[in-house]
């Protein structure tokens, strides 16, 4: 277990490799979070890039399956681990090791995991997202309780008062996401993209799937990020404290995919938005300098 003092912070040995496992898999798979962990105090890093992983090895199954109902057996397989009926043996499992201990070192809630993993069932089907509440409420679970997570493993206290901050953060995050994975998500026959607000630019969710009308895409793209706008520009006003920082840092990227996605945005439902990897860097570096 890490020291949370001043002292030189240490790891047992079984630690140290499962953190490098998720370290290796974040960096191959969500790169901005890996990014993140590296920004944090050293002693907080394992805890959160077990969370990072766990995020990670979750938004994957879709990836790995090819039938919704695997997945769904391997979305129970981790809410039985989270929530102490699986009996089976986790050594085999490093991001499940090390999630296990930061959920007991920083006391991260059960049932939030819980919510995330019923949230996430979502996108084992091609069932369309109804309206903006329903995109409001699957970040809120899903997006919006990683980062309040995150947040209690850096700094509990600070955490206690940034709910909010997480949850304009987490839906910004979450729906800058879909214009960034947009052509996967059509390709896949997938409609995170409210029909309410499909339906207020004259869209259906068989032309958005379809993509061939790129007024109609245009369209699309400005409804999204309208919604990620407004959700930064309220988390740009909450207070955050300086020790939650890194934690926020993937954050920081929105308005980057947000002005690239305007730019072209007859473009993105067939590319997405890329960001290169020295971009990021510089934004984070910028970020983690701003006062």
């Amino acid at each position: 277990m890490a020291e949370t003092d001043n002292k030189a912070v240490t790891f047992s040995a079984a630690e140290t490799g499962h953190y490098q496992h998720c370290l290796q898999f974040l960096r191959q798979s969500d790169f901005d979070r890996y990014l993140a962990v590296l920004y944090a105090p050293e002693d907080r890093r394992p805890a959160l890039a077990a969370l990072y992983a766990f995020n990670a090895e979750i938004a994957r199954i879709r990836d790995v399956v090819h039938d919704a109902l695997p997945g769904e057996v391997r979305l129970q397989w981790w809410r039985d681990l989270i929530n102490g009926t699986e009996h089976g043996a986790v050594t085999g499992n490093p991001v499940a090791a090390l999630l296990l201990q930061a959920i007991q070192d920083y006391q991260l809630p059960r049932s939030v995991f819980d919510a995330y993993c019923e949230a996430r069932i979502f996108d084992l089907y091609n069932d369309a997202m109804p309206s903006r509440n329903d995109l409001e409420g699957y970040c809120g679970e899903t997006a919006c309780a990683i980062l309040q997570m995150a947040a209690m493993i850096l700094d509990a206290d600070a955490a206690k008062s940034s709910a909010e901050l997480s949850g304009h953060a987490g839906v910004a995050q979450a729906v800058s996401g879909l214009l960034r994975l947009m052509p996967l998500h059509r390709r896949r026959g997938q409609v995170y993209v409210p029909e309410d607000m499909l339906q207020a630019v004259g869209v259906t969710t068989e032309q958005f799937i379809k993509g061939d009308d790129k007024a109609a895409m245009q369209r699309v793209v400005a409804v999204v990020t309208a919604l990620a706008r407004e959700h930064y520009a309220a988390f740009e006003k909450q207070p955050m404290r300086a020790s939650l920082k890194a934690a926020y840092l993937p954050v920081r990227l929105v308005p980057l995919v947000l002005k690239r996605a305007e730019r072209k945005a007859d473009l993105v439902a067939e590319q997405g938005v890329d960001l290169s990897q020295l971009r990021r860097q510089w934004i984070y570096l910028k970020s983690s300098l701003k006062s």
